[in-house]
This record gives C-alpha cells, structure tokens and sequence, in this order.
C-alpha cells in the first residue's frame, strides 16, 4: 500500500540552503508582476537576498552546523555531505556575483526585465540540485533545471541576432546532450535494475567481472552519461556549442554560465564516477577500472585544442570562451585522478578548490568585458585593450589579477587551484597527464599576458573607458578581484572548506 513519507524521513531541514531558494525563486516570481517596469532594482534586490540567505545557511553547514539528522533527504536521493555544501556555497557566490555584473548591462541595453533574475536563481538551484543528487533520475531532472534557464537567459537580449542564434544553438545541442543522458540511464537501468548511484556500481562489479550482454549494456549507458555531462562542462568534442553560445549571449549571462554550468556538471560527474568506484572499491576491495582512461583522453584533447584554439582568437569573449574549455581540462584532471583507488576524496577536493577559484577569477574577468562595452562597442576585441592602464588603471589592474589567476601565477586563486589539481595527478601515478597540464599552462600563458602586455604596453585608439562604473558592476569588480587574492594568498580559506570532502557511501 502507498503510504506518505513522513517529515522526519524528508528530512527536509538537511536540504534548507536548497529549499530556501526554491521557496524565495517561487515568491520572487509571483512578486515581480507587481514590481513596475522602472523599480527592477527591487527585484534584483530581493534576488540578492534571497541568494544571500540561502549562502549563509550553507556557509554554516559547510563550517560544521549540523541541520538535519540524517545523511540524506527526500528518502535516499538527496546527499548531505561537505561535497554537497561546498558545491551550494560556489553555486550561490556565482549566482550573487552573476546579478552584481547584470543589472546595470541590463538597463543600459533596454532588456530590463524581472524574470531575468528569476532565471538565474533557478539555474542555480540546478547546480545545486547536481552536486547533492545520488539518483540518476534526480541527476536529470536537476540538469535540466540547470539548462533550460540558461537557454533563455542566453537569448534575452532579443531582437539582437547574435543573442537569438546562440540561445537556439545552446538549445538545439543542449537537447540532444539531454537524449543522450536519459538513453544512458535508461540502458544502465536495464543493465543494473537501479537507479540509486551505490545500487548500480554496486552491481556494475559483477556484470564487469562476467561477460554477456549486460557489460555491453552497462558500458555504453556509462559512456552515454559521460557524453551528456561531458557537453555540459563544454569538453573536447562535445565543446562545439560553447564558443558560439559565450559570444553570443548577452555578457552577464556569459558570465554567469561559465562558472554555473561548470560547477553543476562537473559536481554530477564526480557523483557519478568517483562515488562509483567508492563503491566498486568498497564491494570489492579493488577497482574496476571502466572510465579513467576515457576521461584522461578526454582531458588531453581539452586541454591542447581550448589553450592552442583560444591563441588565435581576436574577440576577447570568444578568447574567453575557449580558455573556458581549456580550465575545463585541468578539472578533468582532477577526475581522471579520481579513478584511481585511495584518490578519489583528494580528486573531489581538487575539482572543488579549482572551481572556487575559478569562480572568482573568470567572472571578474568577464566583469571587465562589460566594464569595456559600456563604450557603446557591442564586440570587444584584444585591440580594444590596448592602453588600457593610461585611462583605466584600476580596471587594468583588475584584468592583471584575473589573467595572471587564470594562467596559475602564484599568489593567485588560479595558481592555487592548479597546484591541487596536479597534486591529485601525481598521487594517482598520472605523472604524463599532470606535465601534459603544465605544458599547457605554459601555452594559455600566452594569451593572457598578451592582453597585459596590450593594456600597458601598447598605446591604443579605443575610445576612453570612464574609471567611475557603475556601483553594482564596480563592486563585483572589487569583490572578485579581491577574493582571486586573498584566496592566493590565503590559500587556506579555500583548502579548510573542502579538507572534509568525501566521496564516501552514505546512508546505505
């Protein structure tokens, strides 16, 4: 007989940063329609705070804070561990720093509209949703939260051609990647009879050890899970949308996603895989090895066409948009690293630590992107950086902090989130994949220092850009500006919040 859960086996405390959002998105958007047209501020307004309580509430869990009295909630398909806190705090300082970068954009270019902020508040619970799901249904249900939003919020700048076309592309793909997942699931759902992750790679051991069509099934459901997760995170080959799609896209909003997708589909192939063989490893004693050497691939061919691709690039967002894809590769790194037995907590705090540094740097350097087409120029190229300090020098200085992070300079956020990730590499014996990564550091050290070399080096023909920006954008600026500093120097900070990660089986 069907019977009600009851509240206590909800649990529903555990999952309080998530469902304070739910519950302020849901209130946000039946109060916009009574917010005029001319006080959008206030919906901003209430966005941040609805953002801001629900970042408090986890900075408590991920500090220590018990809420909730059980590992998991909604009866097994929600994780409450240090992974899924720390996933929740990245999730919301993006969300937070993504509507600081977007409201003047918004009222300068006339798409002033209140549900924009909406659409960022449900696209973060998705990121959420991702890091904290041990269900493959749960996994897709939350990555299409995450994306459909994404999808309108890249064409919101309509009628604009550019914003159209990459909000149809990201569309389009983005559904097909969608296809691919559910097939996948539903081909591990027949292989395994399971849906909950430590139930499927609790069997995946014995059909791995046989043979039969079932290992078939199995490997090409995994294989499938990983392509869909793979498109999300933007890596090589399923990268071909991203260019197109940041370029496109209106800039906060390429902001935005360059830091949530990322964070949401790499928490979801972490869940998947290294949990997995938490499992395999528990079950059994060793590890059955089905995806390290996939992902390693993977990585390689990331990292070489994003950093090598993104050289030739004039527009600084496209520019952007491949050194996005080649960042995605030092993560993939990190994953690989976790296929090997005994790494796999270390792999998880890696990928953390790198996209919490991440977070910072690559929105604060699409902050100056903003900051330079507030000259009424709709497409910035490297040229209209050039001579940027003469005019601009605190906008200069923070585009140095961002780029000198993103190549892995040390004292920088980036240095320090590298320094992990290839930490993790050679503690798994991947001594080839961890020099592949410096290599390739060396290489992306080219196009970011070509624009330093440009902003203070070169003297320019581009319109001045005016010192004094906008309160909302001028404090993103100092903010993430800030935190790729302090987090370098600090380092601390970054390596406490995620020292308790595990990737252990819980509530079995």
């Amino acid at each position: 007989m069907f019977s009600t859960p009851t509240f206590d086996e909800l649990n529903i405390w555990a999952a309080l940063p998530m469902m304070a959002l739910a519950l302020g998105t849901c209130i946000l958007l039946v109060a916009d329609l009574f917010i005029p047209k001319d006080k959008k501020v206030y919906t901003a307004a209430l966005a941040g705070i609805g953002l801001g309580v629900s970042l408090l509430i986890a900075l408590l869990q991920a500090s220590g804070v018990e809420i909730g009295d059980k590992p998991t909630a909604f009866e097994g398909i929600f994780v409450v561990d240090q992974f899924t806190h720390v996933v929740n705090v990245i999730s919301l300082m993006a969300g937070i720093i993504g509507i600081m970068v977007s409201y003047d954009y918004l009222e300068r270019t006339g798409t002033e509209r209140g549900e924009f902020y909406t659409l960022i508040l449900f696209s973060t619970l998705g990121a959420m949703l991702m890091g904290s799901s041990r269900n493959l249904v749960m996994i897709f249900i939350a990555l299409e939260l995450l994306s459909i939003p994404l999808y309108i919020l890249s064409g919101f700048r309509r009628p604009m051609l550019e914003s159209e076309e990459s909000a149809m592309k990201y569309f389009l793909l983005g559904a097909f990647s969608s296809g691919f997942l559910v097939y996948g699931i539903a081909l591990i759902y027949g292989a395994t009879g399971s849906f909950e992750l430590v139930n499927v790679w609790q069997t995946a051991v014995d059909i791995l050890e046989g043979e039969g069509a079932g290992q078939f099934t199995l490997l090409i459901g995994i294989a499938m899970v990983l392509i869909a997760l793979g498109f999300k995170v933007g890596a090589v080959p399923f990268h071909m949308w991203q260019p197109d799609v940041y370029q496109g896209a209106p800039t906060p909003v390429t902001a935005f996603m360059s830091v949530t997708a990322k964070t949401g589909g790499f928490a979801a192939m972490l869940r998947v895989l290294v949990t997995g063989l938490a499992v395999v490893s528990a079950s059994q004693g060793k590890a059955i090895d089905v995806w390290q050497d996939s992902v390693q691939v993977i990585a390689v061919l990331t990292l070489i066409l994003g950093n090598f691709v993104a050289i030739t690039q004039t527009d600084l967002k496209r520019m952007l948009a491949y050194s996005s894809i080649a960042h995605g590769g030092y993560i993939l790194i990190a994953i690989a690293a976790g296929g090997t037995f005994g790494v796999g907590d270390s792999s998880a705090q890696a990928a953390l630590v790198y996209l919490m540094a991440y977070t910072f740097t690559n929105i604060g350097a699409f902050a100056v992107v903003i900051a330079l087409e507030r000259s009424e120029r709709n497409t910035i190229t490297l040229n209209d950086t050039k001579g940027l300090a003469q005019h601009s020098p605190l906008l200069a200085a923070a585009m140095t902090i961002f780029m000198l992070s993103l190549t892995g300079v040390p004292l920088t956020a980036g240095f320090i989130g590298k320094f992990f990730v290839f930490k993790a590499a050679l503690e798994a014996n991947l001594e080839v994949l961890a020099v592949i990564g410096v290599l390739a550091s060396v290489v992306s050290a080219y196009y970011y220092l070509r624009i330093i070399v440009n902003m203070y080096m070169v003297e320019g023909d581009a319109h001045p850009v005016s010192e004094k920006q906008p309160l909302a954008l001028r404090s993103a600026l100092w903010l993430t500006a800030m935190g790729t500093l302090i987090l370098g120097i600090l380092p601390y900070i970054m390596t406490d919040l995620a020292r308790d990660v595990t990737l252990a089986i819980v509530g079995r």
